[in-house]
């Protein structure tokens, strides 16, 4: 690894891998990041600002740019098969800290702003490439890309999701590590017609007995970010979209509400994904010269709300403990950081994987009688002292334990 400006790969160009790839290309490393989709990715949930996320990106200096690319929210609510009003929950619940913040956005314009801090770092970014096979040399890792020529790196960060390649090269295989909600999802963007019913700021849910939700939610203007969850464990191949609609089809054929129009719009979108809610548990998060980072690594699922505030925390953990060991200036300091990274960013991690109690339920209730109960759920704890133990929970969430007098709240 050159004294003079040390080379690291990141796999995998979301949110952790810009985000890494701004810390360290600013500090002098020399950074690569591969990143297996032909272009930067669209689509995607819509994230949150709070706590970690707006810390991170106050420090990275983007956090005007991420205010400017803000989706107007009102608040979440929970409506029936006829459109009707079960429960809402307002922006101003809980100080701020509800299920909708006031200041959102999607993911793909965040990823937007750190790929751009990146390419003003001098990240170099590979589109459409990725690692094949990573092995070890006596002062680096040797990576043999999916078409670029074999290159030697000093550092290889596996940043690349839940699903991670490099995970599975250099830790084993994605059933060691992966450990299934039970439930799984479908999301897409909808571009809305003269007949779209107007979102006007909500996020809409409707829940349906056999644990199906679906629901709609702002996007840019003209739009709106639909998802529908339902129970399962396992799905149709990836690249078999026909066979994944057939199961959408099936499973929400009797729903109600507008999800119809949802299934229809599912098969003309051109950011449609479809995936299970998983959690990932990793043992060690590296090994020699390699380091996961991310849902790689830890991914907490969307359930918990705080996959970008992790992402960008980690990021910005693990640049701290490469700076602090001076890694650059000694190579051979690089296993104590990586070892740093990781008592630092654990307790983070555990605290985040912890879902609320019953949020599996809760996303996806299994009865009627159930889907009643958490509106009801819903209404109660924005009332009375029941408020009070609520927001003083809702701004404790997710924390880092180690540090207890943190007030701010999880970030999605």
């Amino acid at each position: 690894m050159s004294k003079g400006q040390p080379k690291v790969l990141v796999v995998g160009g979301g949110i952790a891998g810009d985000a890494l790839a701004v810390m360290l290309g600013r500090a002098g490393w020399e950074v690569t990041v591969a990143e297996i989709a032909p272009g930067l990715r669209t689509g995607g949930q819509t994230v949150d600002l709070r706590g970690d996320s707006r810390d991170v990106l106050v420090r990275l200096g983007l956090l005007e740019q991420a205010l400017d690319r803000l989706v107007p929210q009102r608040g979440a609510a929970w409506v029936d098969r006829t459109g009707r009003r079960l429960a809402t929950m307002p922006v101003e619940a809980f100080d701020g800290n509800g299920y909708v913040s006031k200041e959102e956005l999607l993911r793909a314009d965040l990823a937007r702003v750190l790929h751009d801090a990146a390419a003003g770092a001098r990240v170099t970014h590979r589109f459409g490439e990725t690692a094949e096979e990573l092995t070890d040399t006596p002062t680096g890792v040797r990576v043999r890309f999916r078409t670029a020529p074999p290159e030697e790196f000093g550092l290889v960060v596996g940043a690349d999701g839940a699903h991670s390649r490099v995970r599975r090269l250099r830790f084993g295989p994605e059933e060691s590590y992966r450990r299934p909600l039970g439930l799984a999802h479908a999301w897409f963007t909808l571009t809305e017609t003269a007949d779209t019913p107007a979102l006007d700021g909500w996020f809409l849910t409707h829940n349906a007995p056999g644990r199906r939700t679906a629901e709609a939610r702002p996007g840019h203007p003209g739009t709106q970010e639909v998802g529908l969850t339902f129970a399962a464990t396992g799905l149709p191949a990836r690249q078999d979209r026909a066979a994944q609609f057939t199961l959408l089809d099936e499973v929400f054929a009797d729903m109600g509400w507008r999800t119809r129009e949802f299934l229809a719009a599912a098969r003309t979108a051109p950011d449609f994904a479809l995936d299970t809610y998983d959690q990932i548990q990793v043992p060690k998060w590296h090994a020699g010269r390699v380091v996961l980072l991310g849902d790689s690594a830890w991914c907490a699922s969307p359930l918990s709300g705080l996959g970008t505030a992790l992402a960008l925390r980690g990021a910005a953990q693990l640049a701290d403990a490469l700076e602090s060991a001076a890694v650059r200036d000694h190579p051979d300091r690089l296993p104590g950081a990586l070892t740093a990274f990781e008592e630092s960013m654990r307790p983070r991690v555990r605290a985040a994987q912890k879902l609320f109690p019953g949020r599996v339920r809760q996303a996806a209730p299994r009865t009627e009688r159930g889907i009643r109960v958490n509106a009801w759920l819903i209404r109660r704890l924005q009332s009375g002292p029941v408020q009070k133990a609520a927001t003083r929970m809702a701004a404790r969430h997710g924390q880092d334990p180690s540090r207890p007098d943190r007030r701010t709240s999880h970030a999605a």
